[in-house]
């Protein structure tokens, strides 16, 4: 079924006191107001406050779409292009919604970049390694970006071409499959997690890269379910840590901009 995307005239903002306004129904729609649409996969993870797929990770709504049949546990094996047929169509869901900008809930999910961004008319960012080649260039030519993924082994060439990387800015990777109860909290999903001992091996993660690549300048977290340990990994590394949550962050406010005031 074709969904058609909304007008851009109906992208409308109220402001704080709005007493005028004259407003379109979208048929049958159930709820308004979500600037940011989340393209979900199936997973069996607890997902904690800071994960992409909590909800109070957020200050603002996130429209989380749990597209059927993808499998979060075959994307991190490096097959995500098997989905994008159905990632488009949801994509379209979205956009038809109002959402103002898609992304995902897998950073392996970039191999679907180019083809869901060319389907919609919003700003798409399937993954957290989109923003690669910025900090690449903001570490400058004598330092690299190390990167914690969920399965370095499912890293190929083209997850990293679609996310805009190119050989000369590849980062430096640690993998977290290497890790007892990562392993076993996202790659095996046996449905219980640990706080403590997941804290732990993602901030020795970070310290094993830095200790092997004593020149990253900055991190970026690829998982959905890393940004959890965001100021972890900066307290133990004194590094900038650059991970997904932060990235929807800052394009929630490119699409929503934020009214300023103040005195003068």
């Amino acid at each position: 079924m074709e969904i058609s995307s909304p007008a851009r005239a109906d992208r409308v903002r109220i402001e704080p006191g709005q007493r005028h306004g004259r407003f379109r129904a979208r048929p049958g729609q159930v709820a308004y107001g979500y600037p940011i649409g989340m393209l979900c996969a199936q997973w069996n993870i607890a997902f904690v406050p800071g994960d992409l797929n909590h909800a109070s990770t957020f200050d603002f709504p996130v429209r989380y779409l749990d597209v059927p049949d993808v499998v979060g546990a075959q994307i991190l094996r490096g097959d995500g292009d098997a989905f994008i047929a159905r990632l488009i169509e949801a994509a379209r869901r979205l956009e038809s919604e109002g959402v103002r900008a898609i992304t995902s809930n897998c950073g392996f999910m970039a191999v679907c970049q180019e083809e869901v961004a060319a389907a919609v008319d919003v700003p798409v960012f399937m993954s957290s390694l989109l923003q690669v080649p910025m900090l690449t260039r903001m570490v400058g030519r004598n330092q690299q970006v190390g990167v914690l993924a969920a399965n370095s082994e499912a890293l190929t060439e083209s997850g990293w071409r679609a996310a805009g990387v190119a050989d000369t800015d590849r980062p430096v990777v640690e993998g977290l499959e290497r890790y007892d109860h990562f392993r076993e909290v996202i790659l095996e999903e046996r449905g219980l997690l640990d706080l403590g001992t997941l804290t732990d091996e993602v901030v020795q993660a970070a310290l094993n890269l830095v200790q092997r690549e004593p020149n990253v300048g900055a991190l970026l977290l690829e998982c959905s379910d890393l940004p959890v340990y965001s100021q972890a990994i900066h307290d133990a590394t004194g590094l900038p840590v650059f991970d997904w949550a932060s990235f929807i962050d800052y394009v929630h406010r490119a699409v929503v901009p934020r009214t300023y005031a103040g005195i003068y």
